[in-house]
């Protein structure tokens, strides 16, 4: 049976340092990233995007952020992001420690202990798009590992069931959706009043998973 032993840290609340997560003994450890730029499109050319934030449908599935399992006994856990980053978008990206945001606990992982990290890096919209043209064309695990990738829309639609509350309602793999709400509100992309807003809008549409909002308006 798997052991998780740190030093410091609250492992009741999961939050953890990167060097504390790094201490425990016994614990797997996966990395992810999140991946965003600025922009100035507009969807039909009245509601501002803002901006662009790449995730990935899964192979089974769920709605994740690119990265994977990283042994730091053979690699750094930057250094395994970025390998994972190659083959999962065909892209070649140096992540560093400056790039890491936050380590977090999950003891509901079903097979053993699981630490993740979890990165973000801003772009510029050239780049984000060089990311998303090479992950469908020369990724190894594209079709396989991984479907494609997606973006976030950051807009709600009039009626509040389509754009980010939509997209929030969906499923998502460990805690990627609470790394992805964080996120938004941390790097400055949403306000923590529209996130909730969005939040509330997207358990109403759980609870009436065929309702929908118009495309005419938005709210954000």
């Amino acid at each position: 049976m798997c052991v998780c032993v740190c030093t410091g840290g609250s492992m009741a609340s999961g939050q953890l340092s990167r060097e504390e997560a790094l201490a425990c003994v016994g614990c797997r450890h996966a990395c992810h990233i999140l991946l965003y730029a600025d922009t100035e499109a507009q969807l039909f050319e009245e509601i501002p995007i803002r901006h662009i934030i790449l995730m990935q449908m899964r192979f089974d599935g769920l709605l994740g952020f690119p990265g994977g399992l990283v042994d730091p006994s053979e690699e750094s856990l930057e250094e395994g992001l970025s390998r994972e980053l190659w083959e999962e978008l065909g892209f070649s990206l140096s992540v560093t420690v400056e790039d890491h945001v936050s380590s977090c606990h999950n003891p509901s992982s079903s097979s053993s202990h699981l630490v993740t990290h979890f990165y973000a890096r801003r772009m510029e919209e050239k780049e984000i798009r060089e990311v998303e043209k090479a992950a469908a064309s020369t990724a190894t695990d594209h079709g396989h590992e991984v479907m494609g990738m997606v973006r976030v829309p950051l807009y709600t639609l009039k009626g509040g069931g389509g754009g980010l509350p939509s997209f929030l309602s969906h499923s998502f793999i460990g805690n990627s959706r609470s790394q992805l709400e964080d996120a938004l509100v941390r790097f400055g992309l949403v306000t923590a009043e529209e996130l909730q807003t969005a939040l509330t809008h997207a358990e109403q549409r759980r609870k009436q998973p065929w309702g929908g909002g118009s495309l005419i308006t938005h709210t954000m």
